[in-house]
């Protein structure tokens, strides 16, 4: 069988596929035309950030059975296209962990000292040490929003230099933010308190320009903002007017909106703001050690047949995969819809399943419903391998009920979100064996086909609550795809689920959120 490697790799990965058996060939820097034609001689493909795996390249990929993305992002990878043709996606999650950590404290440290400006002046031949007066990081506040894994790693670096760290984290239980020594707050409140805020979170709808205007006017005067996680979670425009205007009093980032970045970028005509090429995981530890892990797993699928660190596809035998893999879509939908609804730091989850799908391995379907539930709120990519682990990792505890008797169900999934004071339920169930439905959200009775763009609107059961939303929504063009409501009692409280054709402006959200007799509105995408 043969692999193409089309980004940079460490030989020692390269030696580990050729020991194996498989044909390798190293072709870096291709343009997508030639991808297109070559990727269709070879069984694997193996990529970092640079080759951008689109639609296109997988509909052309006749004998393609396996994506390795050495790394843990995978926004150059269209997983969905791929699964849809049946091809395994795999990728190193926490390879670049300790080394991206170190990169942001790095960052910070450049950033207090103005190490490189002072750099340049000095290979420029000046000496001018009263131009460079920098900051101690000694009792400082840092503010980190996201605590998953490197972000977890930093706050350690941090403390060791004594900096007091507050964290943002909306499912950080207090729990553990106790254990690690840190602070849980809001996020409005680590905007107004930290001296310097580093983000480490995905680039979601809710994550896109976190800081903006609005955000920084919050924050205290002389703040520093530090960027090594997603470009577009920070606005770049934004930014440059604080920059300019002195609100902030500098910046460093490793990511970009665009990359490569434009040379007439306006960031990078400012002296306070520093950054590099998206290097947060170039190091030479973790380049081998990234190589070694996609090289080990291509191994293993390609030759025992074993989806290690699969994105797409649950290590279950072939034989197996055909019965429980509705299953297996039904509890990570399960898991991406609570995660997106539920607010607060988790602290036990329960999967209750009950009728037939309590008589199969459901293993691989808590692993499924914990990847949902962990997805969309970690910087790091959540895996069927690694979704226990960060669960643990979290101070999540996770319980598994099973019953023979489903009620009204063939079968059916529940699943429990809980803290000390708070319980949230969501249920789902398969219609005709294979198509996925949410039939229950805490005392609401549902049927909602769980894909797409979806507005859960709680409101108080009152005439012209629909028709204002419907209203709003066509005044700002947004199409409806599809709708359905449910109440506990008469003139209780209501649930109207609205099924749109892609994401709402804020504007949008804004208005339903103040109309009448609304109490609350999130927008999900599944």
């Amino acid at each position: 069988m043969k692999i193409l490697i089309s980004d940079n790799l460490s030989k020692q990965g390269v030696d580990i596929l050729q020991k194996a058996g498989l044909t390798v060939d190293v072709r870096t820097k291709m343009p997508k035309d030639e991808l297109v034609r070559e990727i269709k001689q070879y069984e694997g493909l193996i990529v970092r950030s640079a080759t951008k795996v689109t639609a296109e390249v997988i509909a052309a990929a006749e004998k393609l059975r396996i994506i390795g993305r050495a790394g843990s992002g995978l926004d150059n990878v269209d997983t969905v296209a791929a699964t849809k043709r049946g091809i395994v996606v795999m990728n190193t999650p926490g390879g670049n962990t300790v080394t991206t950590a170190e990169h942001t404290l790095a960052m910070i440290f450049a950033l207090a000292r103005k190490i490189p400006q002072a750099t340049v002046s000095m290979k420029a031949g000046k000496w001018e040490k009263e131009r460079f007066m920098g900051m101690e990081m000694y009792n400082k506040i840092l503010g980190v929003v996201g605590m998953g894994q490197i972000g977890s790693h930093l706050t350690r670096l941090a403390q060791g230099v004594l900096m007091n760290v507050i964290a943002y984290d909306p499912y950080l239980s207090e729990e553990r933010a106790r254990k690690m020594g840190v602070e849980s707050v809001s996020l409005e409140e680590l905007f107004r308190r930290a001296d310097i805020i580093t983000v480490h979170t995905p680039l979601t709808s809710e994550t896109q320009n976190m800081i903006n205007a609005a955000t920084i006017a919050t924050m205290k005067d002389s703040v520093r903002i530090i960027n090594c996680a997603r470009g577009g979670i920070v606005s770049e425009k934004d930014l440059y007017e604080a920059l300019k205007n002195g609100k902030v009093a500098g910046a460093a980032f490793d990511v970009f909106e665009e990359e490569p970045v434009r040379p007439d970028h306006p960031l990078l005509t400012l002296d306070n703001f520093i950054c590099s090429p998206h290097i947060g995981a170039s190091t030479t530890e973790a380049q081998e050690n990234v190589a070694v892990g996609i090289a080990e797993q291509i191994v293993d699928y390609l030759t025992r047949g074993i989806a290690r660190g699969a994105v797409n596809v649950p290590s279950v035998p072939a034989d197996l995969l055909p019965r429980i893999q509705p299953y297996i879509t039904l509890a990570e939908k399960l898991g991406l819809l609570q995660s997106q609804l539920y607010e607060g730091g988790i602290e036990r989850v329960t999967i209750e399943y009950r009728g037939e799908v309590a008589g199969v391995n459901v293993a691989p379907l808590t692993i499924a419903a914990l990847k949902g539930l962990l997805t969309p709120i970690l910087e790091e990519t959540v895996n069927y391998v690694n979704a226990p682990v960060i669960a643990r990792e979290r101070g999540i505890e996770v319980k598994e009920v099973k019953s023979s008797d489903a009620g009204d169900f063939t079968s059916l999934i529940t699943l429990h979100v809980e803290t000390e004071k708070k319980t949230s339920r969501i249920a789902g169930a398969l219609y005709s064996r294979r198509d996925p439905r949410i039939v229950q959200m805490n005392t609401f009775r549902v049927e909602i086909v769980p894909d797409g763009h979806m507005l859960f609107i709680l409101n108080n059961d009152r005439p012209g609550v629909i028709g204002e939303v419907g209203r709003i929504l066509g005044d700002h063009q947004i199409n409806i795809a599809r709708m359905q409501c449910s109440r506990e009692e008469k003139g209780g409280q209501a649930l109207l689920i609205v099924g749109v054709d892609g994401p709402l402006p804020a504007e949008v959200l804004r208005a339903i959120t103040g109309a009448k007799n609304i109490v609350s509105v999130k927008l999900v995408r599944l």
